[in-house]
């Protein structure tokens, strides 16, 4: 019997202690070695030239299964995050039925499993109803906590009151993230809406929109004693606001609010159109410093997918979201090429961050006894990102004709090399991810 399953050699291997040429030897799922050796193997795969992270983590996606699979469903989602170099996701609850009860969240679970091609957790809604059951809800195993909206997006899923949301924190005791948009505010400007111009867009859902209800959140998280985490940032004010908050606080930023800017609704009209938006290059800055001094913990996509049709509706009609799970790697390792973050601190937001977080076992390093959960990148091929490579239902992405450098060449989840060279080699494997809070016992 060889020594090992698998051996990726040569290998620049990235990691939260920086960046070493080392192989890594695969046993059983997980890493059996680390570091330069011999050994036999029954596969051995020559690295020479790459770079190795431990698996991209995406924390925010929504693959719109049940209900609402015209556009994407957990199949074809995942598909296209592991085309992208993406080992695992988080997915989010506004279905249709909502994921808010033990019954469609095991349901969801049945359907992921090993029909998906990456690992995954499913986020459970919170809402008015539920309230009383998120204690044991948010410990079913492959539950990433509890996720709530304070302000209206895709689906009915909607917590807009801060004795809501307050009953919430208080019935929890892991993480619960959040939409952070202010309801009540987003009804009193709907007037700002301009019909046939989607650059109203950012003036409805206003900064202040969002500020608004960070600042609400953040008092909530203090007065409950809670942990919270503020999805999809997008202002300045948010940055400045979170920076002196980040005991109870933790931040997620997008590709898109660091990649585009108000000219995008010249470019792109309704696809541009996201919640909460896509704004000037002045919070698109601030959202870098935000990355650059620490306040961003970690990178989702929120890969929201629409069909052309649905996004071709006039303004304010057209729907908000666009995909992103299969260009968060290649857009991001273009910005590190470009000197706008280092690969370790990529790293840091995509594996180390999201494990550091919300507690995940066995994922998000590269290190023996963990997962053999590995993102492999060319940091040096140049590629144009096209609609074609998109494996989503929804068959676009807004990067589409960008020219990037840096790309995924393989995607490995638990030792097995699920794409490499952008074909998929195995077929789906796809298991709910584990969390240290919520494991279950041991005799």
């Amino acid at each position: 019997m060889a020594q090992y399953d698998s051996i990726f050699k040569n290998a620049t291997v990235v990691n939260q202690d920086g960046e070493e040429r080392w192989d890594i030897g695969v046993r059983h799922g997980r890493i059996a070695a680390l570091g330069r050796f011999n050994g036999d193997a029954d596969e051995v795969v020559d690295c020479t030239g790459l770079h190795i992270l431990p698996g991209v983590i995406d924390t925010q996606v929504h693959f719109r299964e049940p209900g609402l699979t015209h556009k994407e469903d957990l199949e074809t989602g995942s598909l296209g995050a592991v085309m992208g170099g993406v080992t695992g996701v988080f997915e989010m609850p506004n279905t249709n039925p909502l994921t808010t009860s033990r019954a469609t969240f095991e349901a969801k679970i049945a359907a992921g499993t090993n029909r998906m091609h990456c690992d995954f957790a499913f986020y459970i809604g919170g809402t008015h109803d539920n309230v009383g059951e998120l204690a044991a809800l948010e410990k079913l195993p492959g539950c990433a906590g509890i996720k709530v909206f304070m302000g209206s997006s895709t689906g009915s899923l909607l917590v807009a009151d801060d004795s809501g949301v307050e009953a919430i924190l208080r019935a929890i005791s892991r993480r619960a993230a959040f939409h952070s948009e202010d309801e009540f505010m987003l009804e009193e400007r709907k007037g700002l809406r301009v019909p046939g111009d989607p650059s109203s867009h950012p003036v409805w859902r206003s900064p202040e929109v969002a500020l608004s209800c960070t600042q609400r959140l953040v008092a909530l998280a203090h007065r409950t004693g809670k942990r919270i985490h503020v999805l999809h940032v997008s202002t300045a004010e948010e940055i400045a606001f979170l920076a002196d908050h980040k005991d109870v606080a933790s931040v997620e930023v997008t590709p898109h609010h660091l990649t585009l800017d108000e000219t995008a609704y010249e470019r792109l009209g309704t696809y541009a159109q996201m919640n909460p938006p896509v704004r000037d290059r002045a919070h698109r800055e601030a959202i870098w410093g935000g990355v650059a001094n620490g306040v961003a913990d970690i990178l989702g996509s929120d890969h929201a997918p629409h069909t052309r049709e649905e996004k071709d509706h006039p303004y304010p009609g057209s729907h908000s979201g666009m995909t992103g799970v299969q260009t968060l790697v290649p857009i991001m390792l273009d910005h590190v090429n470009n000197g706008r973050l280092s690969l370790q601190r990529l790293v840091d937001m995509t594996s180390h961050g999201p494990n550091r977080l919300f507690g995940i076992a066995g994922k998000g390093r590269i290190a023996v006894g963990y997962d053999a959960d590995l993102t492999v990148v060319d940091m040096k091929r140049r590629e144009t990102i096209r609609n074609e490579w998109i494996k989503s239902r929804a068959g676009w992405t807004p990067y589409d004709g960008v020219t990037v450098t840096g790309w995924p060449v393989g995607t490995v989840v638990r030792g097995k090399t699920v794409m490499w060279e952008g074909e998929l080699v195995t077929p789906a494997i796809g298991q709910p991810m584990r969390f240290s809070e919520s494991l279950p016992l041991k005799p």
